[in-house]
């Protein structure tokens, strides 16, 4: 898929929770799936990993001692943080909408941000990945403090006003771009 920003990628369909929450509140959706892409050189090394049973969670006998060989795997390799200062290329992050619009024509409409991993480790020596999943964060911990997004009970992120959202998005270094008429996964 050709990503706005980013270039070519191969996308992999997979499971998140959002897939279930936005199920929940927005049952007229007919269909809703989550893609992430990953690099060839990734995928290579998870494989490995995997068939030598590193991925594992089963607890397992190691020396005399219980390890668990996904928490060992995690002791030994460098901290994500570490690799920061060497990632290149860009995040992008989007949703894809496909519907019938007000005029009762078919619509499709991509609404995303590309992050760029040298820029983010400029500003907080940190990734791209690690931005985006901080910044959006810290606007929900914000929104919730000046009570835009405060009201009783339980909520969860969809159900809630997405224009403040969006709007310190665009002001907290992940600005939001869309393009109309283009569909990137095709039925």
């Amino acid at each position: 898929f050709d990503f706005e920003g980013v270039g070519e990628k191969n996308m992999y369909l997979m499971y998140h929770e959002e897939l279930e929450s936005l199920a929940k509140f927005y049952p007229e959706i007919k269909r809703i799936r989550f893609w992430m892409t990953f690099g060839d050189s990734y995928l290579k090394h998870l494989e490995v990993l995997e068939n030598i049973g590193m991925t594992s969670i089963e607890p397992m006998q190691f020396q005399g001692r219980e390890i668990i060989p996904i928490e060992f795997l995690k002791a030994v390799l460098p901290a994500p943080e570490s690799l920061a200062a060497g990632y290149t290329g860009q995040t992008c992050i989007g949703v894809q909408a496909k519907g019938i619009g007000k005029d009762g024509q078919p619509k499709v409409h991509f609404v995303y941000n590309v992050k760029d991993h040298a820029d983010c480790y400029r500003e907080v020596q940190a990734q791209g990945v690690s931005y985006t999943t901080g910044v959006p964060a810290m606007i929900g911990a914000m929104l919730m403090l000046n009570g835009d997004w405060m009201q009783p009970g339980v909520w969860n992120v969809e159900q809630l006003d997405p224009d403040p959202f969006f709007d310190a998005m665009n002001k907290w270094g992940l600005p939001i771009s869309e393009l109309a008429d283009i569909e990137l996964v095709k039925d």
